[in-house]
This record gives structure tokens, C-alpha cells and sequence, in this order.
């Protein structure tokens, strides 16, 4: 619990300063990155002071050139404040709109170019497609926890398909992403959060050649996911593939 107050305390104190000093910096400049980067390292800060430490994987693997479509599980609160500052470049995210109501947050948001979505509204998730569309046609890359909200479970729920659309239009190669360990130290059903590490594993790209249809991208997107999460949240049917794969290897 005092750890939990601790990350969020932290994070109220530092939105004040960043609106003082950042956001005028912003306007007087027209550049976001000094912004951008400020809240990237005070997002990672309070998940360090909640006692979160991270190990990646993969990540080594990307061009920091080009634009990529980051598709990742969610099963915590504590997802992006720790994956997104460890990308090492800027990216939009979806972002539910009700997070944009808050005033400081809000703004920062839209000036970083975060896309707000109406989970429960089909049209304005239409409309955050194509907003998404824009900025990635502009080079900036593009984070989407594919399941729309955090799984009460750690397991994968069904994937939204709008991200698929967005990939299939760009272009644009795809990141799988797996999150490992968050729903232990932050659940949806728990406030405290349990020190912790979390593994976040960057799987092999899939470039825009080899998406095949939506279907079979989403399929592919979710089964890579789902290869990198603990056996006890994965389906039997990821856990019987990886078991035969491993019985051949051995035979």
C-alpha cells in the first residue's frame, strides 16, 4: 500500500512543474520532445519507487529508423507507464478518453500527439483508427494494447480489431509484445501493488509482406503473444502446440 502511494504522490507532485516549465516550453518552441521525454522519465520514476524492476527482451533487435505498430497484452495499470519510456522513441498510444478529462494530463496528452477512444462506442473507435492512421503516416510509431482493457485474469482476451485495420492500411510492420509478470504485481482487482519484476519480451517483427488477411494477422499477432506468457495463463491449446514443438525437437 505505502509503496502504491508513494508512485502515485510522486506523480501528482511532478504534473504542477511539467505544466509550468514543459508545457510553455512546447508552445514557445513548437517542439514536443524535451515535453515528452520529462513525463517518460517521471512515468518510469514512480513505477521505480514502487519497487518494479524491469528485464527486456528483444528490444535490441529493432531500427530505431524505422516506424513500428507495437501490439502488447495488458493486464495492469502499471503497463505503460513502464513499457512506453523503455522504447527508447517517441510513440502515440490509444488512450481512453476518460483520462483525457483530467486537466494537466489531458493536454499533455493531446500535445503529444496521444489518440483518445471511446471503448463502448464503435464510431468513435472508427474515428480513433484514422486519427491513428494520420500519425503513423507521419513516422511516429504507434502503441496498442490489443485487448482494449486489462484482463482480470493475466490471460488474453479477444483482440480488438481496429489495430489490425490500422496495419493492414499503413503498412507498416508489427511488434508482438508480451508483458510478463504485471498482473502479479498490479492486478485489476487489487490497489497495492507487490514489488516485483516484470518481463517485457519485443518478439520478432512481422513486416507488412507477411500479414496475409486481418484474420490471419490477428491469429498470428495473438498466438506470438501468448508464446511469451507464464504456462498458467496461457490456453491449452499454446501450451499443447509448444509441448509437441519441443517432443519433435527432442525426437
Amino acid at each position: 500500500m505505502i509503496r502504491t502511494l508513494m508512485m502515485l504522490t510522486f506523480w501528482g507532485l511532478c504534473l504542477p512543474p511539467a505544466a509550468l516549465i514543459f508545457m510553455p516550453w512546447t508552445f514557445i518552441t513548437g517542439d514536443i520532445t524535451v515535453m515528452y521525454w520529462a513525463f517518460m522519465w517521471g512515468a518510469l520514476a514512480g513505477v521505480r519507487l514502487a519497487g518494479i524492476r524491469a528485464r527486456i527482451i528483444g528490444l535490441e533487435k529493432l531500427d530505431p529508423r524505422r516506424t513500428y505498430i507495437f501490439m502488447s497484452n495488458h493486464a495492469s495499470n502499471i503497463d505503460p507507464p513502464l513499457m512506453i519510456p523503455l522504447l527508447g522513441r517517441r510513440t502515440s498510444v490509444l488512450v481512453k478518453q476518460e483520462l483525457f478529462k483530467i486537466p494537466l494530463l489531458g493536454k499533455a496528452m493531446r500535445m503529444g500527439a496521444l489518440i483518445p477512444v471511446n471503448r463502448g462506442n464503435r464510431e468513435a473507435g472508427i474515428a480513433a483508427v484514422q486519427a491513428a492512421q494520420e500519425v503513423v503516416r507521419q513516422g511516429l510509431s504507434m502503441t496498442i494494447y490489443v485487448e482494449g482493457h486489462r484482463s482480470l485474469d493475466g490471460k488474453l482476451l479477444p483482440f480488438k480489431k481496429g489495430p489490425f485495420y490500422l496495419a493492414m492500411e499503413c503498412k507498416v510492420p508489427v511488434v508482438p509484445v508480451t508483458i510478463s509478470g504485471s498482473h502479479y504485481v498490479w492486478p485489476k482487482s487489487r490497489f497495492s501493488i507487490k514489488p516485483g519484476r516484470i518481463d517485457i519480451t519485443f518478439h520478432d517483427v512481422i513486416e507488412p509482406k507477411d500479414f496475409g488477411s486481418r484474420e490471419d494477422l490477428m491469429e498470428n499477432v495473438r498466438r506470438v503473444i501468448e508464446s511469451g506468457l507464464a504456462p498458467e495463463y496461457q490456453t491449452q491449446n499454446v501450451s499443447s502446440t509448444a509441448t509437441m514443438e519441443m517432443q519433435r525437437g527432442t525426437a
